[in-house]
């Protein structure tokens, strides 16, 4: 059996009811609208954020769930979605996960709209249904990763990312939505609790082994997920390539640099730098801070009565390190 069907197996019955909810919550007066959310459900990804709601939900309330959190995990994948709709459009990509991206089937405008709406409707999800403490959750992860992306921005443009400010960036960026899926399920439970903030930390702490484990792939021989070199190529400081700089004398720091932001287009130089990070340890030193993050997650799980759901995010969190995409 597949590793996602055997994470899925302890939630299967509320994933389905997740699907039929998320796809409710969507519906509006607009033809065209409906047309483009359609197209949106067709083409679902992995689905790990609702998966990591309900176990942890599930986790701490002895197997059951109930409409908060099945509000919980709609609001945090429409925001979710809204989110990547409008990544494409900053982006100007033309694909995601393999289908046509809103924006080049309906343009830049109508995609700009859709995400809007889909943020809306998030929003609305919750205020009419008083669940103010979600609310809460949801709208520091989206400043979190508006901020987080900024930062990026900023820091790309002159090259000065200590591994610190990395792990800032990544933190916003990436983890901060594992660690909202995981404090919702906890407080869609048992609000007022202090599993609250142990789920937050433990989202936290995957969603970081998930970058790193994305910039990873960046410097694969089978380019898997991405094309290998593309983080260069965007000017994007990854932690291999940060241990690198760190290691370097003052000559080679220099020749990176200079690589990274006046040949990040020159395919052998993008090449030359993939190689030198390799030669320095860059892989193996990102590829140890990940296995901290994981274990680290592991240890908050250690802490819970063996259980399914348990076992379920145990697994969730190896797979983060072990995916092959």
């Amino acid at each position: 059996m597949k590793i996602a069907s055997l994470i899925k197996e302890p939630i299967e019955r509320e994933m389905e009811l997740f699907e039929k909810k998320f796809h409710e919550s969507m519906a509006s007066q607009v033809p065209l609208l409906n047309r483009i959310t359609y197209y949106i459900v067709n083409r679902k990804g992995k689905q790990m954020r609702p998966m990591f709601v309900f176990l942890t939900a599930k986790l701490l309330n002895e197997g059951k769930v109930n409409e908060r959190t099945y509000r919980g995990a709609s609001v945090i994948e429409l925001i979710h979605t809204a989110s990547l709709v409008h990544d494409d459009v900053v982006d100007d990509s033309y694909k995601r996960r393999g289908f046509f991206s809103i924006n080049t089937l309906w343009k830049n405008k109508i995609a700009v709209l859709v995400g809007d709406f889909l943020l809306a409707r998030g929003m609305l999800l919750s205020v009419d249904n008083g669940d103010f403490d979600l609310l809460r959750i949801i709208s520091v992860a989206m400043r979190e990763i508006s901020e987080g992306e900024l930062l990026q921005i900023e820091k790309a443009r002159r090259l000065d990312i200590t591994e610190e400010v990395y792990y800032e960036i990544i933190r916003q960026k990436t983890a901060t939505l594992i660690a909202a899926c995981c404090s919702l399920g906890a407080c869609s439970v048992r609000p007022d609790s202090e599993h609250i903030e142990t789920f937050r930390k433990f989202g936290e702490l995957c969603g970081m082994a998930f970058q790193i484990k994305d910039d990873l792939f960046d410097y694969g021989e089978d380019r898997i997920g991405k094309p290998t070199g593309i983080d260069i190529k965007e000017q994007k400081m990854t932690l291999p390539l940060i241990y690198a700089l760190n290691q370097a004398n003052s000559k080679d720091r220099k020749w990176l640099i200079n690589s990274v932001k006046n040949y990040n287009k020159n395919r052998r130089r993008v090449k030359e730098v993939i190689a030198y990070v390799k030669d320095s340890g860059g892989l193996e030193y990102a590829e140890s801070k990940m296995m901290e993050f994981k274990n680290e997650a592991l240890e908050i799980l250690a802490s819970y009565p063996r259980s399914d759901y348990r076992e379920a995010l145990e697994l969730m969190v190896n797979y983060v390190v072990d995916r092959r995409q």
